[in-house]
Order: C-alpha cells, then structure tokens, then sequence
C-alpha cells in the first residue's frame, strides 16, 4: 500500500475544511477571509473536535506563496501612477493614520508590559487598514460611487506602499535588535533606490517584451509568463536582502502599468483565490483559544484603540487636507479595521522569531472583531456628522466651512509647485539610475575583471572608467540639459517676477552640481584623484556634454521609449472611454463626478428613450456617454433608447448618483423576467402527423419561433439527409423536424397549445 505524503493529506483537510466553512459563511453573508480564519482554526493542532493537520511546517510553506501571490495580485491593482495621482487629501490622510497609530500601538503595548519588539510591531499591524475587507463592505452597501469612497482608496494606496516600507525596516530593526537612527534611514533609502530602479527598468523593457509577443499569447501562456515574472523578482529581491513579498509587490505594480495588465488580474486571480485561502487558513491555524481567553482584557483594549484610534486619526487626517466634515468621517469609519497586511506583518514577526506566542492570536482576534464592525461603522458615518455639525459651536463649524473651502493659490506659486514637482522627479530618477552604473560598475564587473586578469589592473581602471561614463552619458544628458525639464514653465517664472531668478538659477546649479558629483566619484574610484581634481574634470566632462548634446541624442530615444511603454495602458484607457478620464481629471476635488452604471436586464428603464425617462429632471444627473459593448455614444441625444447591459456614464453628486443607480439598477417584477426564457436549451426532433396543429403552413406562417421561442435548425425528409431550412419551408407530413430550445415549449409546439 502506497504512502501519501502528509502534505497533500493535510491540503486536502485545509481545502475541505475551508470550503466547507466558507460556504456558510457565503449564507451569512459575511467576509470569506473570516470563513477561512475559522476553518483554520478548526483544522489547527489547538481543536481537536475535527481531524487536525499532521505537519503545519509544510503548510507555512505554502502559506508564504500565498503571501507571494497575495502581493503580487496587490502591486496589479496598485501601481505607481495611482500612487502619483491619489492628490494630497490620501497621502495626507495615509500618513496621519499611521504615524499616529504606530505610536498609540507602540505605547499600548508598552502599557500591556508588552516587549519593545512585540510593541514596534503591534503599532505596525495596528496602522494598517484592510482592502479587502473595505472594497466588501463598500459593495454590499452599494456606496462605490460615493465621494468619499475615492477618498479611502486613494488612502490605502498609499498605506500599501508605507506597509511595504515598514516590513522592511522591521525585518531590519528585528534582525539587527537595533534602532540605529541612521540604520534605519539607510534601509528606507536603500528599499526608495531599488523602488525606483526595478520599476524604471521594468517598465523600459516589460510591456514592450508583451506587446511583440502579444500575437503569441493565449491565456495559459500569459499565465506562465507572468508567474515567471513575479518568482524572477522574487529571487532578484530575496538575493539583494529584501523579503520576497516586495519582489512580488513590485513585479505586480510594473505590469499594472502594462496593457495587459486587467487580463493578467483576471487570469492569476485563481492561482491567488488558492494560495490566498491557504495562508488566512494558516493564519487561524496559529490560534490558540486558551491563548484568547487567558488574554481576553488586551483583545478587548486594543480593538476598542483600533476602532476608535483609527476612526479619530484617520478623519482628523481628511479633515486637515481641507475636505469637509461629513466626507472625512465617512472615510475615517471606513478604515477604522485591521486585516490581511495585519497578518502579513505578523507573520513576518512569527518568521523572524522575535514575537511572542501570544501576539499572534490577539491580532487574529482583534481582525476578526473589527471586520464585523467595518460595516456598522460605514452606516453610522453619515448620521454621526450631521449629529456633530449641529452640536458644532458656530464658531467651530465656520472655521471648518471656510477651512474645506480652500484657498486658491496664485498663479506663480501654482507654477513654482509644478516646477519643483518636475524637477525634483528628474534628479531622482537620473540619481538612481546614475547609482546603478556605478555600482554595476564598481561592485560588480570590476571586481570579476580584477580576480579574471589581476595583471591588467590598470587597464581595467581605464576601461571601466571610460564604459561607466559612457553608460552615464545618456542619464547625465537628461539631468542637465533643459528642454527636458520643461522649459516652457521656466521661462514664465523667469518673465513672472525678477525674485524668481536667484531661485531658478539654484535650481540649474543643483542639477548641474548633482551630475558633477556622479562624474567625479566615477574619476576618483579609478582613477585615485584628488577630490578638486576630481571636479574639475568633471566640469570639462560636462561641457563637452552639453556642446556635443544635439549629436548625444540616445536619451530622447530612451524616455521617449520609456514614457510610451508607461502611458500605452492609459491611451488604451482614454481611446476606449475619453469622457471618463477627461472628467475625473477635472472634478475629482468638486462634490461632483462621474460613475458608470450596469442597466439591469429587468429594469424599468429597459426600451424606454432618455427623453421618456427624464433623468436630469428627476434625479439631477446627465448622461453623458453609453457604452453598448464596444459601441460608444457620446453626449446621447433625447431620442437615444436604454438597452439591457448597457453601460450609463453619469455626471452628479453622492445623492444624485445613489438614487439614479438605484433606479437603473431595480429589479422590480425580477421573478418575472426571465420567466419567457428557456430553463436548459436541448436539441429534440418530433415527427409531424395529422394531428400537428401547422401542417400545410410554412415556418414564417406558423411564426412558431417566437411563438414557443425556439428555432428549426433542419427537417428530414423521404428519407433524405437534414437539410436546413428557410423560413418559406412548408411542413408536410411524416417530416422529422429538429428543433433547439426548451423541452417543455417544444412539447407545447408539438400539441400546438
């Protein structure tokens, strides 16, 4: 009798256990995550009511891919650009909740008489909000399209990022047991660089790589190519000391940028819907029971500080952005939760060995509560800021009206915002880059070159020097030369004001300054000058660049590819649905904007023209666009008519848009609607005899198609083979007619009722 490796006996008794346990919580209409907790909780070595798992070892294994996927599946809905346009109000908001919720956990834990390890950690998994668990209860109360929804997703964006930061610095706080100030300003810098470089390196070469072999790719291959990707980072970032998750993350960010990108999500989705499920198992496999009921007092204080921390720091956050009342304690109900990056830090603390036994499951514990809470508290926003408004003194709520009405900026400033914005992307980019070759240069080809042909020593220093500078030309073009840095916006700030000169001029010289510095340090590892020498040679270097730029041109070619292969998704996006980019570029900070509304199959509004329907006098929105397939009709006139699965793209406020999606989207008479629709379609045959009811008349006669909702695809005649027939085909006697739809309305044809 063969053995069966513990390892699948145990994924069986996880999947089952899960499925099982997760269907009821699908009846109870409740979060599959806490599904899968519970059935982890009940496969796990603490319960012995059900078959418990034999090695939890080999699952960690696979929980640790589940966490690969799961961040990977994150960087695809993440990416970089979302993170450059979530506006000020999101990072804003993101950075309060977690500085603040990182020192109120830290000193909760300290208060527990809780480790300093256990306390830095616990205000990590406390100043994270859930994704998941946000986008469930924001779908089952029907609030996507709410003002502040875009808000709090503007949030988590960025939260995702600082959460990747924060697993970093904590594996390196936990590894070192040290809180070195410039420690931990060399590992946020360091994690910064890799950032940028693996994302500008992805972006220059990936979605081309995609698009030459698009023709090629169906989606088990695309399926192939992108696990291949995401593990390929994950070696690349696990060899230069990073976590594997982060290696996911970034390698899923770089194709959110790809056109590929929404088919990709929707083929890994299973791969992560799997994985997924193994690691929220694992994660309530890890519960002890007794542990909660021994440490039930700190569940019971540190949900209470997440739900009433996180609802006060992450309004307050929204408030001081300038947004108003009512909008920013909408968004701070709505992230005062813990979840699955909760259980990541977690986990990451479990792997590392520096958290107790007991941590793990309170953070489960405190999840579990608060998941249940999200919804309750979404509901309460609302109310709770008209009930504060009112009780407001006037003096208060004047000073919040005039504070969320902003103040404008004037013109010169708004151009010194967008220069400083420009010009301090490109030094940092072209910084990192520039850093690259030169440690590619001198940690990496130069020594291999030096232990291959020790004897050519100072011939290597020449030859790298030379291919170093070489490869930098193109970087240090882009750094100093000024039609890449829009000079257009320089010159209005030079013609604006005479003070703005000395500021401008600064500005040239820093970028020049920052370039020298690369050239010099190139000049003084090989070649051993003094650091004046260094510099001055540097200089020479840089003038021979700017006079021969014209004919350096490498580097327009190198941005122009870059920025192509970053913006092909965004014109795929504009060409299929310009109105919806244009607009919410334009409203995104007004108590307006657009939404994209399904018209339900059983809808009122089914057949009717928008001049019978009348939305902009009964709701207050206007249609602005509809989306038939891949038909498209901009700005619909009066006498265009809704159809079902039509796509409505709208222009209103909160209440406008909630009551006119409610409308479009009502089911009223749905157990009706279907009711003339065939249950299961079959192919039967019937002959015809004299008792036939459309004997002697033909196909378009009888009108039996619509008649019983069915189709004649052949009649067998004499004997003949099936032949297919027109509508002008007359039925004759002893025909075998071969009909398709449902059973019960051919047996009604056949008696003619």
């Amino acid at each position: 009798m063969s053995h069966l490796p513990d390892l699948i006996s145990d994924l069986a008794l996880i999947l089952i256990s899960a499925g099982v346990i997760t269907l009821l919580f699908k009846w109870l209409k409740q979060p599959l995550v806490l599904g899968y907790i519970v059935a982890g909780l009940l496969a796990g070595p603490y319960v012995h009511i059900f078959p418990t798992v034999v090695d939890v070892e080999n699952i960690n294994l696979w929980a640790e891919m589940g966490v690969v996927f799961l961040l990977f599946a994150l960087g695809l809905e993440f990416s970089f650009k979302k993170l450059m346009n979530v506006g000020s109000t999101a990072f804003i908001t993101a950075m309060t909740e977690v500085i603040t919720m990182l020192i109120v956990g830290y000193l909760v834990g300290h208060l527990l008489g809780w480790s300093t390890m256990n306390s830095i950690f616990l205000g990590g998994m406390l100043s994270m909000s859930s994704t998941t668990i946000i986008i469930k209860a924001f779908d089952d109360l029907g609030l996507r399209n709410q003002r502040f929804t875009g808000i709090v997703f503007g949030t988590l964006v960025v939260e995702d990022l600082v959460a990747i930061i924060m697993m970093v610095l904590l594996s390196t706080m936990a590894v070192s047991q040290e809180f070195a100030g410039e420690e931990m300003i060399g590992s946020i810098l360091k994690v910064i660089f890799f950032l940028i470089l693996w994302f500008l390196v992805g972006i220059f070469i990936i979605p081309a790589l995609l698009k030459k072999v698009r023709k090629l790719m169906n989606d088990e291959t695309l399926l192939v190519i992108a696990l291949g990707l995401c593990l390929g980072m994950v070696v690349v970032a696990t060899k230069t000391g990073f976590s594997a998750a982060l290696g996911a993350f970034i390698m899923g960010s770089i194709l959110a940028e790809t056109v590929e990108a929404e088919r990709i999500e929707h083929i890994i989705k299973p791969v992560k819907d799997l994985f997924g499920a193994i690691f929220f198992v694992s994660v309530g496999m890890l519960v002890d029971p007794a542990i909660l009921v021994e440490y039930a007092w700190p569940v019971i204080i540190i949900t209470l500080v997440t739900i009433v921390g996180k609802a006060f720091f992450s309004s307050f956050g929204v408030l001081l952005s300038g947004q108003p009342l009512k909008t920013s304690i909408q968004s701070g109900f709505s992230l005062a939760q813990i979840g699955e990056f909760a259980f990541i830090i977690a986990a990451l603390g479990v792997s590392l060995k520096v958290l107790d036994d007991f941590v793990y499951p309170i953070i489960v514990a405190v999840s579990v509560i608060t998941t249940f809470t999200t919804p309750y508290f979404i509901r309460l926003s609302g109310p709770f800021a008209e009930w504060l408004y009112r009780i407001l003194p006037d003096k208060a709520r004047n000073f919040m009206d005039y504070y969320s009405s902003g103040t404008k900026t004037i013109n010169h400033e708004s151009h010194w915002r967008k220069l400083l914005k420009i010009y301090v992307g490109k030094i940092l980019i072209h910084s990192v880059l520039l850093t690259a070759i030169l440690l590619l240069s001198t940690q990496v080809i130069y020594p291999l070159l030096v232990e291959k042909f020790p004897a050519m020593e100072m011939w290597g220093n020449i030859i790298m020097s030379v291919v170093t500078l070489v490869l930098m030309i193109p970087f240090l073009v882009g750094l100093v030369a000024n039609k890449n840095n829009s000079p257009e916006l320089f010159m209005s700030l030079w013609n604006d004001n005479k003070y703005n000169h000395g500021k401008l001029v600064a500005l040239v010289l820093f970028r020049v300054f920052v370039a020298i510095l690369f050239v010099s340090i190139v000049l003084i590892k090989y070649y051993h000058v003094q650091y004046g020498i260094g510099a001055i040679i540097a200089v020479g270097f840089l003038i021979l660049i700017i006079l021969f730029r014209r004919d350096l041109n490498q580097y327009s070619k190198l941005e122009a590819h870059f920025l192509t292969n970053l913006n092909r998704r965004e014109e795929v996006d504009r060409k299929r649905n310009p109105l919806k980019v244009s607009f919410n570029n334009q409203l995104s900070d007004k108590d307006i904007h657009l939404a994209v509304v399904p018209v339900s199959p059983c809808s009122p509004s089914v057949g009717k023209s928008l001049a019978e329907l009348s939305f902009r006098k009964d709701y207050g929105v206007s249609v602005v666009e509809i989306i038939r397939g891949d038909h498209k009709i901009y700005i619909p006139g009066g006498s265009e008519h809704i159809y079902p699965q039509d796509k409505v793209v709208v222009v209103g406020t909160d209440e406008q848009l909630k009551a006119f999606q409610a409308k479009l989207e009502d089911q009223q008479n749905g157990a009706d609607c279907f009711a003339d629709q065939p249950k299961e379609i079959t192919v039967n045959s019937f002959i015809v005899d004299e008792n036939f009811p459309f004997l002697g008349q033909s196909i378009i006669q009888s009108n039996v198609g619509r008649r019983y909702n069915c189709l004649i695809v052949g009649i067998e005649r004499n004997g003949g083979s099936l032949t297919t027939p027109d509508n002008e085909t007359v039925f004759e006697m002893d025909d075998l007619v071969w009909v398709v739809g449902d059973k019960s309305r051919i047996q009604q044809l056949v008696k003619g009722e």
